[in-house]
């Protein structure tokens, strides 16, 4: 049934959608140029990767060495516009389509991170990714990882169709007002590089609502 529903409103919003990816479209390859599509593989449903496309927010500027400047030297004000509006995921409906992802689930991190993983973080591959998902409605990118991983976890343990529509129903009043878009100093979150302290961290069930 989930399949179906992600099928289902994913094509009916990608029509609806058409007037503003043209328009997005023709911004971002005169205000950045070319690709106009941010393409990455990620890991999807089990690990296994898929190809996660959205429209490009940072340009490719790179120091004297030749290395990538830092996400939050890079990324322009178009870039971020399309970022706080969620404009820059329209394409990422295609990947929900195509069966790689779902509206609701954990989001796609990088490859790089699967090793770092513990058993029961891993536990986030055992359903597809999505757009959207539980770590994003309580903190998206304003929490650490460590809290991220166990409300990711947490949603996967609960998931149900009505959590899904609660869940969505949240998104959209976190796209309007703009909220949790990056982590302090950050153009979005920082690498996950070492597990933080989890001694702050908070119990991803005391976040959820009575739905029932």
């Amino acid at each position: 049934m989930k399949r179906v529903l992600d099928t289902c409103v994913s094509t009916a919003l990608l029509v609806g959608a058409v007037p503003f990816i043209f328009c997005v479209s023709v911004l971002v390859r005169f205000l950045l140029g070319t690709p106009i599509f941010f393409r990455q593989r990620r890991p999807g449903l089990k690990g296994k990767p898929f190809e996660l496309m959205k429209f490009r927010t940072m340009t490719d500027a790179r120091d004297p060495q030749g290395q990538l400047l830092p996400d939050d030297q890079r990324v322009t004000k178009l870039g971020r516009f399309l970022r706080s509006s969620s404009l820059d995921e329209l394409p990422t409906l295609l990947n929900v389509i195509r069966g790689d992802m779902s509206l609701v689930g954990p989001r796609p991190l990088l490859m790089e991170y699967l090793p770092m993983y513990t058993a029961e973080e891993n536990r986030r591959h055992e359903v597809r990714p999505g757009i959207t998902g539980w770590a994003q409605v309580n903190g998206r990118n304003a929490i650490r990882w460590e809290e991220k991983f166990r409300l990711d976890v947490w949603y996967v343990d609960h998931q149900s169709l009505w959590l899904d529509l609660y869940i969505l129903i949240l998104t959209a009043w976190k796209v309007v007002r703009r909220s949790d878009i990056s982590a302090d100093g950050h153009a979005t979150m920082p690498k996950f590089e070492r597990r933080p302290s989890s001694n702050n961290a908070c119990d991803p069930a005391d976040a959820l609502p009575n739905i029932s």
